[in-house]
C-alpha cells in the first residue's frame, strides 16, 4: 500500500518585511529626512528591539510598520519602499483596508498611554473593540469584548480597577491598562514605543515581565523602540538606528550571573 507523499513545509517568511523605506517631513518650507532606505525583516513570534537616541528615527518606522504613516515615493532610480506584514503590501493597500489592518492585526502601547480620561478603566480597553465592530457590530459582540476585557485586566493585577478613571491610577497601572487596549482585539504584532519610558526602573521591569509572558502565552510578536540599553536586553534581538540607518543587528548582552 503506498503512503501519500508529504509535501515539504515551506518557509512562510518574515511576518514584518521592510525594504527601502525613506521618511521625510515638512517642515514650512524646510524638508527634514528622517529615514534613509531602511531594510528590516521580523520573524513570527520574534522579540525584536530597536535602540536608538531621540530623534533618531525609530519611532517614525514604527508607525510606519502599524500602517499609522506612509513611506516616501520613490523618486528617479530611487528603490520603491515596501512594508509586507504576513505576505500583505501596506504600502499598497487602501485606506479602508489599512483601517482594518490597523485594527485587527496590530496594536500600538505608546510611552504616554493615551487614555482617555473621562472613561473608566474597561471603558478604555473595550474602545478598541469597538472601533473595530463598529456601532452595529458592536451591539452583537460587546459582551464578548467586555468578558475579555475583564479577563485581561484581572491578569493585570487590575480586577480591582475595572471603574476607576486614569487619573486615579499610577504610571504603572496605566502602562497595563494602554498593553490591555492593545490586546483586546488579539493581534498578532504588538509595537511598543518606549512603553517603560515614563516609569521607574521597578515598575518597567514588571512591564515588561507582562510583555514576555504574552510573548511565551500567545505566541505574540513584539516590535519594540527604546533609547535604554538595559530595556533592549530583553528582547531575543537588538537593533541599532543612528540618524535614520538601520546597523548591525546584534543579540542582546546579558548581565548578572
Amino acid at each position: 500500500m503506498n503512503m501519500p507523499e508529504h509535501a515539504p513545509q515551506t518557509d512562510p517568511g518574515p511576518l514584518l518585511s521592510v525594504r527601502n523605506v525613506r521618511k521625510t517631513y515638512k517642515l514650512g518650507r524646510v524638508s527634514v529626512p528622517v529615514l534613509y532606505g531602511v531594510d528590516l525583516d521580523v520573524a513570527r513570534g520574534e522579540w525584536v528591539a530597536i535602540l536608538g537616541a531621540s530623534g533618531s528615527g525609530k519611532s517614525t518606522l514604527l508607525h510606519l510598520c502599524g500602517g499609522l504613516d506612509r513611506p516616501d515615493k520613490a523618486k528617479g532610480d530611487t528603490p520603491r519602499a515596501h512594508i509586507t506584514f504576513d505576505g500583505r503590501d501596506l504600502t499598497s493597500l487602501p485606506g479602508s483596508q489599512l483601517d482594518r489592518f490597523r485594527s485587527r492585526d496590530v496594536g500600538f502601547v505608546f510611552q504616554f498611554y493615551h487614555l482617555l480620561p473621562e472613561l473608566t478603566v474597561l471603558e478604555n480597553v473595550t474602545v478598541g473593540a469597538m472601533v473595530r465592530t463598529g456601532r452595529i457590530g458592536w451591539h452583537r459582540e460587546r459582551g464578548a469584548a467586555t468578558a475579555r476585557a475583564k479577563e485581561l485586566l484581572e491578569a493585570f493585577g487590575l480586577g480591582h480597577r475595572l471603574r476607576h478613571r486614569s487619573a486615579e491610577l499610577s504610571g504603572g497601572e496605566r502602562q497595563r491598562v494602554a498593553i490591555a487596549r492593545a490586546l483586546i482585539n488579539e493581534p498578532t504584532l504588538l509595537l511598543a514605543d518606549e512603553p517603560t519610558g515614563n516609569l521607574d526602573r521597578e515598575t518597567g521591569g514588571a512591564i515588561l515581565d507582562v510583555l514576555a509572558d504574552l510573548r511565551e502565552r500567545h505566541g505574540l510578536t513584539v516590535l519594540m523602540v527604546t533609547h535604554d540599553a538595559a530595556v533592549a536586553e530583553r528582547a531575543d534581538r537588538v537593533i541599532s538606528i543612528v540618524d535614520g540607518e538601520i546597523g548591525a543587528p546584534s543579540a542582546p548582552t546579558l548581565t548578572g550571573g
